[in-house]
């Protein structure tokens, strides 16, 4: 009987090690140091999962302990932007200023931990995302849908499709992907530009932007080493998303349902 139960153990064991061994919230600094070496460490969250957030904050906080975090490169602010010259000693309402937080796009509450973490331990916080102002170009610069592979660009303007529930026209598909094509290629610029031999830089970002097959690494030279996560909510009927462009997966706590589809489709005209 209990070598049955031995052995039950070690094949959910070896089924959890396939999708990453998510293992407890506790396990995230032995999660991420475990990672090292590496220039940069990208986790790819789901936006609305307060786990994912807890996560970053835990990660900051394992890393900056050890000494080896250079920077906190995030999404949730533009290029530009930074932390840099300010104390640790900064307010959240001084951190926020230096960063021009939008905090109906991205709620403070949820991201102001992982922030004020790496402030506190004296690591600059720097904004990574394409600024809106060059937006509009972006969308009409064609030059951008030669910056993947054949194959890769039409999994991008395919994930544009799903992402927007199959509601946007189709003549919008060509420039949202040269934004989200626009937005990577941003990333990938303060990721190196971030980068300390010997240490890494941690960036936090939705899970399509972190995609090794699509996002980011794709526009990161050979010889800059990042190591990606998939930070995955436990499925309750689906299988977990794919892992293969992910080094990592992390699978946490499942969250109630959310028809985004019709929250998407309320929000837009027509």
């Amino acid at each position: 009987m209990r070598r049955t139960i031995a052995r039950i153990a070690a094949i959910a064991c070896a089924a959890a090690w396939l999708i990453g061994c998510a293992g407890l919230p506790t396990d995230t600094a032995h999660r991420t140091l475990a990672l090292l070496p590496a220039d940069a460490i990208l986790l790819g969250e789901q936006h609305d999962a307060p786990d994912h957030q807890r996560i970053h904050s835990e990660a900051v906080q394992a890393l900056a302990a050890q000494g080896q975090l250079a920077a906190l490169v995030l999404e949730m602010a533009e290029q530009g932007h930074s932390t840099t010259g300010l104390p640790r000693g900064a307010s959240a309402a001084e951190v926020q200023a230096a960063l021009a937080w939008n905090d109906a796009g991205w709620p403070w509450a949820a991201y102001g931990p992982a922030v004020m973490a790496a402030v506190q331990a004296g690591v600059p916080v720097l904004g990574a995302n394409l600024p809106r102002t060059q937006m509009r170009d972006a969308m009409a610069n064609t030059r951008l849908d030669g910056a993947l592979p054949g194959p890769a660009l039409k999994a991008q303007q395919q994930a544009i499709r799903l992402g927007h529930c199959g509601l946007l026209p189709e003549s919008q598909i060509g420039p949202m992907t040269r934004i989200q094509i626009a937005r990577d290629q941003a990333m990938a610029q303060t990721l190196q530009a971030a980068a300390v031999p010997g240490k890494t830089v941690l960036l936090l970002a939705g899970a399509g932007h972190v995609d090794g097959s699509l996002g980011i690494p794709q526009y990161l030279p050979e010889n800059f080493k990042p190591k990606t996560v998939l930070l995955q909510i436990a499925p309750t009927q689906e299988a977990p998303k794919s892992i293969v462009n992910f080094d990592s997966t992390w699978v946490t706590p499942s969250i109630p349902a959310t028809d985004y589809c019709a929250d998407l489709q309320s929000k837009m005209p027509g």
